[in-house]
């Protein structure tokens, strides 16, 4: 199964997240299909925190695709913060 999910980077308690699109046997942080955006929790003031290509969440939703429940959230924002 198909699953839109986040995979981990940045170091040691500076966490930063993209947004892939993976194969849900595959590793948290291993081979993905495609990175859709990036969420970053500790983005300081003025800079972005969240990107994410709504689009391209949208094309692999209607091939079957799963939100992981935290992008399904992201996604969610991102969706609200487009439309204002």
């Amino acid at each position: 199964m198909v699953i839109i999910r986040l995979s981990r980077g940045g170091s040691k308690n500076r966490p930063f997240f993209n947004v892939v699109v993976a194969d849900s046997r595959n590793r948290r942080d291993g081979r993905f299909i495609e990175r859709v955006g990036f969420y970053n929790p500790l983005a300081a003031e003025g800079q972005e925190a969240l990107r994410l290509e709504l689009e391209r969440v949208g094309h692999w939703q209607s091939k079957g695709a799963q939100l992981s429940d935290t992008v399904a959230k992201l996604v969610k924002r991102a969706g609200t913060t487009a439309a204002a």
